[in-house]
């Protein structure tokens, strides 16, 4: 297996480029399906998601070549199946965004229930709701979800609660269907706005992406088109953070300093400088740390992805601080691990308790999840000693050469193949 090897507590010190956004490429990507013609999408991260989301397309047909690291070229006008059940389908959540796609062009959709981190219960029963108000019939049998519409016929669709998931997946169904879709109660994080321009840019007639209440007309024709996906929110708060953890000075460039504005107030609130730029941010930390209480929220309250990291950053704050967790269940699984840095973090429920220390020291830790291993990341940096993070495989699902963007920021971090006990019996 890999594993990161860090040696820890160097302030990180330099500048730094964030990369396209993880979560607007995934939805991006398989909504190319519905073009009538060539996409050529820039600025996509260079991460295993995105490989393997290209990759199921490529299964059902698509054409994808690969113009640069960055930039995909994907031609889906001979794209030959409705359904999607590989085991690369299995192993990721966004996958369920095919459904929507599929749906939305063929009018049948036969989709694999999509895997992805582990954190709780994550139902699909907002998507299904929204696909069966635009005409829509779905059964579940033998792990796949089938959904398919004599015709889609645009309709008011209120969801029940806010979910990014469900609301990608109704405007990919309803981008073509007759008539016009309004969703209510719809969520608002940029990525929704990134695909919503994105379709615009085909043609596609959608308006109030970004608010709560968003408004489809359905088009009979999508062109190819010609798109940048915006830089990654996430990735960058990852950075301020850990900036912040080492008591660093970087220079976060390509952002849209709008989009971190919940990251910014907390990391503000807890004693961190930020200076904003028109497309960067500065984050250096000169002085003690506080105690902080975070709440995560739909867009624009604070991420829940941003969650892990910044507990692992209240770990070494003066007090204790209060970690409620309004998204996922089953989100702290990853306390255990930070514990093991010497780090005093209670959980009950929702809730996590954060007690500061003094210090951190180096360990060996599991990353469970995505944002649970760049949790581990960002302790392991500003631990005393040698930590060693295994499962790095989640890290690396969402995070562009993470190892070298820290390298070169002066830590001291390494990727190293190491035999599992299987393989070194096996030899023997």
């Amino acid at each position: 297996m890999e594993k990161f090897f860090i040696n820890g507590h160097s302030p990180l010190k330099g500048e730094v480029n964030i990369s396209g956004a993880k979560n607007a490429a995934v939805a991006i990507i398989p909504a190319a399906i519905l073009s009538d013609g060539v996409c050529q999408i820039e600025n996509i991260p260079n991460i295993n998601d995105v490989t393997l989301m290209a990759h199921i397309l490529e299964q059902i047909g698509a054409k994808v070549k690969m113009i640069n690291k960055s930039t995909f070229e994907i031609d889906t006008r001979y794209i030959n199946s409705y359904v999607s059940s590989s085991d690369s389908v299995r192993h990721m959540r966004a996958s369920c965004y095919l459904l929507g796609a599929l749906l939305g062009r063929f009018h049948k959709a036969s989709v694999s229930l999509p895997g992805g981190c582990d954190f709780g219960v994550r139902p699909i029963d907002q998507h299904l709701k929204g696909f069966s108000s635009l005409g829509a019939t779905y059964s579940i049998e033998g792990g796949l979800v089938n959904v398919s519409a004599e015709r889609l016929v645009g309709s008011s669709v209120y969801m029940d609660v806010v979910s990014v998931g469900a609301t990608i997946n109704i405007i990919l169904a309803a981008v073509k269907a007759e008539g016009t879709t309004i969703i209510e109660n719809a969520a608002k994080e940029p990525h929704i706005v990134d695909l919503a321009n994105f379709l615009n840019s085909m043609g596609a007639e959608i308006s109030g992406a970004g608010t709560d209440s968003i408004k489809i007309k359905g088009v009979s024709y999508l062109s190819g088109t010609k798109y940048s996906i915006i830089p990654d929110q996430i990735e960058a708060g990852t950075y301020m953070i850990a900036t912040a953890a080492t008591r660093g000075d970087v220079l976060i460039k390509n952002v849209i300093p709008k989009h971190l504005e919940a990251i910014t107030a907390k990391l503000q609130e807890i004693g961190v400088h930020v200076e904003e730029f028109d497309d960067a941010l500065r984050v250096f930390s000169d002085g003690a740390l506080r105690k902080c209480n975070v709440k995560t929220m739909p867009h624009p309250g604070f991420p829940t992805d941003m969650q892990p990291q910044i507990t692992a950053l209240l770990s070494i704050a003066n007090g204790t601080s209060i970690i409620n967790e309004n998204v996922w269940d089953n989100r702290f699984r990853y306390t255990d691990e930070l514990n093991r840095f010497g780090c005093k973090i209670s959980v009950d429920g929702k809730v996590a308790v954060v007690e500061g220390v003094s210090a951190l020291t180096g360990t060996s830790v599991r990353a469970l999840d995505l944002r649970a291993g760049a949790a581990m990341v960002i302790a392991g940096l500003a631990a005393y000693g040698t930590t060693v993070i295994e499962d790095v495989k989640h890290i690396e699902r969402g995070y562009e050469n993470i190892v070298e963007k820290l390298s070169a920021l002066g830590a001291d971090i390494k990727k190293v193949y190491v035999p599992d006990d299987a393989s070194v019996l096996k030899a023997l």
